[in-house]
């Protein structure tokens, strides 16, 4: 898939409903890359976006934002219609987006995308989007956000996984699913999510049969087989993420790092083997 001739570039898609924390995700990112002497650039994909904290490499707002095409007369698009016409236009702009990003070796960039989640799961403007990073030498993983204080029970548990894999379907690429906000979970929800890190579908099911749901009733053998999937084929995993603590900071970015070989290259350049010195022979 990539010219090995021509340099390498690195990228992860951040994605996740509103609310999730992709944008703090970035952001700390970046700040752990200056802690780490390391260069970790953002492009700002989200029109809508009211604050972030972190200084764009690109921003989509400088090219067109929602109100533009919210408030034009013979568009009258909605937030979601609208939102959608935004990546669109970016696409059909994409020498300006390329511009904007410029060819530098060893990039590694963050892209913050919308929180509409219907753009992951089944619409093909992010892959799209993944195509044309594609075509300019990315090396690409999705980091699917979920907020972990939606997740401290089993059907909810259930849900996101089930986004998850939409997700992974759709865009077909390397993903890493993660738990977002772990610092903002008390001790009994932590003890909770502990169980669903390494999900076990038996387990989850007898969660929601506690509800005594008249949904999970009638739904029961839909949830056995949603159970049975996840299960039968390790189809998802999530890692927790605390951005307090730097230590899970780093151990998320080294498995993204991993996933997409940034700096197998590099480490492949600067090996060197000493020459054996004739005055240390016998």
């Amino acid at each position: 898939m990539f010219n090995t001739n021509i340099f390498m570039r690195y990228a992860q898609l951040v994605l996740g409903p509103a609310g999730c924390g992709k944008s703090t995700y970035c952001s700390a990112m970046v700040k752990h890359g200056v802690d780490s002497k390391r260069t970790i650039e953002v492009v700002n994909l989200d029109p809508a976006a009211e604050y972030f904290d972190y200084e764009p490499l690109v921003d989509i707002r400088d090219l067109i934002h929602l109100d533009d095409a919210m408030e034009d007369e013979e568009l009258q698009f909605g937030p979601n219609g609208g939102l959608i016409f935004c990546i669109e236009t970016l696409l059909e702009n994409a020498d300006w987006l390329e511009e904007k990003l410029g060819d530098v070796d060893d990039d590694y960039i963050l892209f913050d995308c919308p929180g509409q989640i219907e753009l992951y799961t089944h619409l093909t403007v992010i892959r799209n989007l993944v195509e044309l990073l594609h075509r300019w030498n990315f090396r690409l993983a999705a980091v699917f956000l979920v907020d972990s204080q939606f997740m401290v029970d089993g059907a909810k548990f259930l849900s996101g996984t089930m986004a998850a894999l939409s997700v992974m379907v759709n865009l077909e690429l390397p993903h890493v699913n993660i738990l977002s906000k772990m610092d903002l979970l008390s001790k009994s929800a932590k003890n909770q999510m502990d169980r669903f890190l390494e999900p076990d579908p038996h387990s989850l099911l007898a969660d929601m049969e506690q509800t005594h749901s008249k949904w999970h009733e009638k739904h029961k053998k839909l949830s056995e087989a949603i159970g049975r999937l996840i299960e039968d084929f390790s189809l998802v995993r999530f890692y927790p993420l605390n951005l307090q603590d730097d230590e899970s900071v780093a151990d998320i970015l080294v498995t993204i790092d991993n996933i997409i070989q940034y700096g197998e290259d590099s480490d492949v350049k600067a090996k060197d083997i000493d020459e054996p010195d004739p005055d240390d022979e016998d």
